[in-house]
């Protein structure tokens, strides 16, 4: 960003390039789900992939920052539908007995991407041009809509109902509204401010409209009918918390390893490497326990034991090399929950809801994680200021590395100054993991299905 900016100018809408992306891919992820459910899997993940190219596209060709944020927030429509129709799809073709297989790997590839992404994009500013940081997406999108095309042949049985406007209307509302609260409150606005309280009052109104429109619906945008199952009741709060640890570990475990190692940022990806091992060896492993037993339940329970005791591990973080190793350990121990309960949460509410709400189910998983992200994020950076602001220069907070070129005692200082902020921030994720931990323990195992979601849609067709 800081070459992008350098290029195109437009400090003032720097923040606008990650909210746009993130605001739009939030209000799509729902929609995407819950559309395919009415109109069919493959002709919206076409819409998905198309919407994406485009964006990337504005992106690479951009001359004003607000052209790229216009073309990051298409960007991010693309990209919530993307990531929710990945797992629709998975779960149509897939019967739930075997999805996990198929679930585990998914979640595998984003981790390694999680890594292999940062160190890219590092690359091509580095040694080509930012604007290849979205060209690359082009050809890849290209090859991804002609596999579509050729591969992805779902029978779709269709279905006379009608769109609820209003409540996909009040749905997008309610969500835009949130995430720029979120987004905003601890870096422009403040907590207690009259713009944190009018747009928190707008959110809340428009959140009690929709619960009150959804039950009238004919076909509604979010069947609320959804909650009460008790299986969702607990895993959408398990995958947000889930979601909040893992925002916790990425934002500040690489800051302070910067800071301590001097590390570039071309290469703090790589900072993340022990957590995204732990996710993929752990989602690989326990979706194919899965398949084989058909037994789920234990494995988030495990997850989230060995979450607990990850985060205590990095309470305890400094900068000597015991704490910084029991913190890199706290890490793949974060991994290994993430891998535990992200992949299978999606699909123990894909088996215990009925096939006509899949998608939507499906799509509500996953923007209940992106949520807890989003809020965490927000959240954990108010505790993080709140022990650092005054007592450091911004100018390290926002390039870490340089303190370890510090002379003594100014190095030490800033060292210990943004270790009271991280170890603040995770003594405040502890009673985050204690709580889905707990989630887990009332998570009600039904036996997974043998059948895929589409012959059981040729067979009630049939009846």
């Amino acid at each position: 960003m800081t070459t992008i900016i350098g290029e195109l100018g437009g400090l003032r809408a720097y923040t606008w390039v990650g909210t746009a992306y993130l605001l739009t891919s939030t209000i799509a992820t729902p929609l995407f789900g819950k559309f395919s459910d009415l109109f069919g899997r493959r002709n919206f993940t076409q819409i998905a992939i198309g919407t994406f190219v485009v964006g990337s596209l504005l992106c690479a060709v951009a001359n004003s920052m607000t052209l790229l944020v216009i073309g990051r927030g298409i960007q991010g429509i693309g990209g919530g539908g993307i990531m929710a129709m990945s797992v629709v799809v998975i779960a149509d073709i897939i019967s739930p007995r075997e999805r996990g297989r198929y679930v585990g790997a998914f979640m595998s590839v984003y981790a390694v991407a999680s890594v292999a992404g940062p160190l890219l994009g590092g690359f091509f500013v580095d040694q080509l041009n930012w604007r290849w940081i979205f060209l690359i997406n082009i050809p890849l999108g290209i090859v991804a809509s002609a596999m579509v095309h050729s591969s992805l042949r779902i029978p779709f049985v269709k279905r006379n109902t009608k769109v609820d406007v209003l409540g996909a209307l009040l749905l997008v509302s309610f969500i835009t509204s949130l995430v720029l609260l979120i987004s905003w409150v601890s870096e422009e606005w403040g907590w207690s401010s009259s713009p944190t309280v009018a747009v928190g009052a707008l959110s809340a109104t428009l959140l009690a409209g929709f619960l009150w429109w959804e039950p009238r619906a004919s076909d509604p945008i979010l069947p609320l009918h959804l909650f009460k199952n008790r299986i969702v009741q607990m895993v959408i709060p398990m995958v947000a918390l889930v979601g909040a640890l893992i925002t916790a570990v990425g934002a500040f475990m690489p800051l302070f390893l910067q800071a301590v190692s001097g590390v570039s940022p071309m290469n703090s990806g790589l900072l993340m490497v022990p957590m995204m091992a732990g996710i993929t060896i752990t989602s690989i492993w326990v979706g194919r326990r899965i398949a084989t037993t058909g037994k789920y339940k234990i494995w988030p329970i495990l997850g989230m034991i060995c979450g607990i005791a990850g985060v205590v591990a990095m309470t305890f973080i400094n900068d000597s090399p015991i704490a910084i190793t029991a913190a890199v350990i706290g890490m793949v121990f974060v991994g290994f929950a993430t891998g535990a309960t992200m992949p299978t949460g999606t699909l123990v509410v894909q088996n215990s809801v009925d096939v006509r709400d899949l998608g939507i189910a499906s799509s509500v998983t996953v923007l209940c994680r992106s949520l807890g992200q989003t809020i965490a994020l927000a959240a954990f950076g108010a505790i993080f200021n709140a022990q650092v602001i005054g007592k450091i220069d911004d100018e390290y907070l926002r390039t870490p590395r340089t303190i370890n070129n510090l002379p003594e005692p100014a190095r030490s200082d800033a060292i210990n100054v943004i270790t009271d902020g991280v170890q603040a921030v995770f003594m405040w994720a502890v009673p985050l993991a204690v709580f889905a931990f707990i989630c887990t323990l009332f998570i009600v195992e039904l036996p997974l299905r043998q059948q895929t979601a589409l012959k059981e849609q040729h067979d009630a067709a049939v009846l």
